[in-house]
């Protein structure tokens, strides 16, 4: 008779996420308690983990590790649900700048057992881990050699998160062949010829999501340990999809069930989809009034996704609209809250708006406030009147003064400590800007050319219309309204829906400010790169002046008159060179399908120079690059006038 030695449930949770994404929170606090719906999020990851019988939990924190131990231990003592049959050891090294080094620390340590969970603090999901740990168990029966087990999940067909791959398995087996994340810059993948060439059936998918959740074998810290250039997990499925044979490991897919909810929240607007997503109960049992943590209710539930903390004050002439969350103790009067968060021990002042933002602890906000698609930190202090706008987030104890407007900005309190953290400007006198290095632009060729990070910041902005957070379908449904293959490419769609943006904004003459938020949104869902949306941008204008009744015999003053409206909205995305040889491409590229810009071109370009909307350099850059004999020939005189100037000047 044979026995099998029962193995201890492990799970390794890694407490940071190796960028700056959330700043200005992660500035203060670490990331593991950053709030999700009012609970931090590592909560949720601890809680899941409890639920389906994980033992042991290896939790491996690089920054501000101090503030998630007092946390943790401060929670156990109050008997949460989540420490009860589940201990935790913590892992700290500061030095630690990746997920690889996390793993082969822990390696050194000899702390693994055998098969173990692993899985970010920023993978927010409800998936049954008991049931992929054993689903890995039997794997191993049938192939010695598997290394690891991938969880993804099925995407949303109009909502990017930055969790998008595509992936190419072998159907009958479930074993990962290819693995490549999705980046914004990224038009096409290529798919190596050997995964097709070396397997009868290969199944390509792109409509995939990767929540960062896998199960290792023991043989995987040490490949981890190995291999010092497995600095992140992609590096890791790459290394070992190459050298398959050589290390003679695989590594399997397991795909997440329909009511399975796995995302990870890697940006400010991926923090907005997993907010709402909680709100509308898609991550059920992990919802604000099943008690996360507690063991004692905490929240009313009503029919319209509204949850309101037992011990919260809101007056009946307040309107609580859907997906809304009050916290405890907080005290709401006569004010409209839809589709946003407020945290505990806030005060909400009268006749306050406020949309699509997520208000943390402490917030005092003033009578007559109008928050939209922004995030509020905590002890945030606004006064009376203030408009938060769009793609703010306030840092914790930033102070607004009242009637003042801001939007689309990173504030925290005091100005930064390292004087070589980058340029902040002082907004008011609690609130500066957050340093952010900005990227440099070379012109020169030869330089080497960096890696686009898989996890770019971005901060929130206004969703699709049809976000997988507001609406319940059952699969017959859902089956109905899936795309039709194949689908429109995401840049044809990003340009229809600017230019439907733009003709509509001119011909109604609404304030061009708001173009700029709805080309941002448009942004964001497709995940379109900065000088793809300079470029389409440009290209919208050009083809409203082209739709204008005597274009044709007066295409600059037409130009002008377009301009007199969309200044603004130019000027904000044409403000660099680089964003400049978008502009001219764009340009020039409109001269294939029309021959009134390719007639009128060196005039309208120099109008625009004129306009000191472009550089008489980058001028003369992009002309020496224009391939089109033609349309070079008509640049000739203007790229010699300027030349001529430009001499002059250095003379």
């Amino acid at each position: 008779m044979e026995y099998e030695i029962s193995e201890i449930r492990q799970a390794i949770v890694i407490a940071d996420s190796y960028n700056e994404n959330f700043q200005p929170f992660t500035g203060t606090t670490p990331l593991a308690l950053l709030p999700i719906v009012n609970v931090p999020m590592i909560e949720y990851t601890l809680e899941n983990l409890n639920q389906h019988g994980i033992e042991e939990v290896i939790i491996f924190c690089c920054k501000k590790t101090d503030q998630i131990k007092r946390f943790v231990h401060q929670r156990q003592q109050e008997q949460c649900s989540w420490s009860i049959n589940m201990t935790i050891t913590f892992i700290s090294s500061v030095t630690c700048r990746c997920i690889g080094e996390a793993m082969r620390d822990v390696e050194a340590r000899r702390m693994i057992r055998g098969n173990v969970l692993l899985l970010g603090v920023d993978s927010l999901t409800n998936i049954n881990v008991r049931d992929l740990l054993e689903a890995h168990k039997r794997q191993m029966k049938r192939d010695r050699g598997t290394v690891m087990t991938v969880v993804y999940k099925e995407s949303h067909p109009r909502i990017r998160s930055g969790n998008e791959v595509v992936i190419a398995i072998e159907p009958k087996t479930k074993r990962l062949l290819f693995h490549q994340r999705v980046l914004s810059k990224d038009r096409k993948i290529q798919v190596p010829a050997r995964v097709f060439t070396g397997n009868r059936e290969v199944n390509v998918r792109r409509d995939i999501i990767d929540p960062q959740i896998a199960v290792c074998s023991n043989a995987a810290l040490p490949l981890f340990a190995d291999n010092f250039d497995f600095q992140t997990r992609d590096d890791f499925l790459e290394g070992v999809l190459v050298n398959e044979e050589i290390l003679n490991s695989r590594i399997y897919v397991t795909m997440a069930g329909d009511k399975d909810y796995g995302l990870r929240i890697n940006n400010w607007q991926s923090y907005h989809f997993a907010s709402l997503d909680v709100i509308n109960r898609w991550t059920y049992p992990l919802v604000p009034d099943m008690c996360i943590g507690n063991l004692s209710k905490q929240y009313e539930y009503s029919n319209n996704n509204a949850y309101i903390h037992v011990k919260a004050t809101v007056t009946r002439s307040s309107v609580v609209d859907d997906n809304v969350v009050i916290g405890d103790r907080s005290d709401v009067k006569d004010s409209t809250i839809e589709l946003s968060v407020i945290g505990p021990h806030c005060r909400v002042g009268r006749n306050c708006n406020i949309t699509h933002s997520f208000v943390m602890e402490g917030t005092d906000i003033g009578d007559g406030c109008v928050l939209d698609h922004c995030i509020i930190g905590k002890f945030v202090k606004l006064g009376d009147g203030c408009h938060i706008g769009p793609g703010t987030v306030l840092g914790e104890r930033v102070e607004i003064p009242a009637g003042k407007s801001i939007k689309g900005l990173l504030l925290q309190a005091n100005p930064p400590e390292d004087e070589w953290g980058g340029d902040s400007d002082k907004i008011f006198e609690r609130a500066y800007t957050v340093p952010i290095e900005e990227e440099e632009s070379d012109d020169d060729s030869d330089a080497p050319e960096m890696p686009e990070d898989p996890n770019p910041p971005v901060t929130i902005a206004p969703l699709p219309l049809h976000n997988q957070s507001d609406t319940s379908m059952d699969s017959d449904v859902e089956e109905q309204v899936k795309p039709p293959s194949p689908i429109l490419d995401d840049a044809n769609i990003f340009f229809s829906e600017v230019l439907e943006s733009l003709l509509r904004g001119y011909t109604e003459k609404t304030n061009a400010e708001y173009l700029i938020l709805e080309v941002n949104s448009s942004r964001y869902a497709y995940n379109m790169a900065l000088c793809e949306v300079n470029y389409y941008v440009v290209k919208a204008m050009l083809q409203i002046m082209l739709q204008q009744d005597g274009v044709a015999k007066n295409t600059v003053g037409m130009l002008r008159r377009l301009l007199a409206y969309f200044g603004l909205v130019f000027r904000n995305y044409i403000r660099n060179k680089t964003a400049m040889m978008d502009c001219l491409k764009a340009i020039e590229d409109t001269c294939e399908t029309s021959d009134t810009i390719r007639a009128k071109i060196p005039q309208l370009v120099h109008y625009l120079y004129e306009q000191e909307l472009l550089e008489e350099d980058v001028i003369i850059k992009w002309y020496d690059e224009i391939e089109d004999e033609t349309i070079k020939s008509t640049l000739d005189e203007l790229v010699g006038w300027l030349k001529e100037s430009s001499d002059e000047d250095d003379d």
